[in-house]
């Protein structure tokens, strides 16, 4: 999102986006304008990505994610190249770095089931990517 209010259409549709699990990027702009407060609420409420460049919004997009991990790969940072990958990429999608968010939220914003989203999860903390709280899980930075 480029320049939205604090209420607007675009926050509307970016919301039922991140319900959905999608990625979210948003372009902050100067904080006094009010053209940017849907932008930055989207980076505080959403988890939005914080993006300053093209080829930071194109790493959003799946062909750009897929792209990034290619390439990532190639270079010997690791990767998982296996059948679960999509599910693991869901559940990191569907959680957020600050709000712990229940088993059952995270499976209906990825789309899985309870079981694989149980199962996803168990995989992420074993590899300390995820953490359980008190009220929920998190993505871990």
């Amino acid at each position: 999102m480029l320049e939205a209010g604090w209420r607007s259409g675009s926050l509307n549709t970016a919301a039922h986006a991140a319900a959905l699990g999608r990625p979210l990027g948003a372009v902050p702009g100067p904080v006094t304008s009010p053209a940017s407060a849907g932008c930055h609420r989207l980076i505080r409420e959403f988890d939005a990505v914080c993006v300053t460049s093209a080829e930071e919004m194109a790493e959003l997009a799946p062909a750009g994610r897929d792209r990034a991990r290619t390439e990532g790969d190639q270079a010997g940072t690791g990767g998982s190249n296996d059948a679960a990958a999509p599910d693991r990429i869901r559940v990191l999608d569907a959680l957020s770095r600050r709000s712990p968010r229940s088993i059952e939220d995270i499976a209906a914003r990825s789309g899985l089931s309870l079981a694989a989203t149980q199962a996803q999860l168990g995989l992420l903390g074993m590899e300390d990517a995820v953490v359980e709280r008190e009220r929920g899980w998190v993505r871990v930075s």
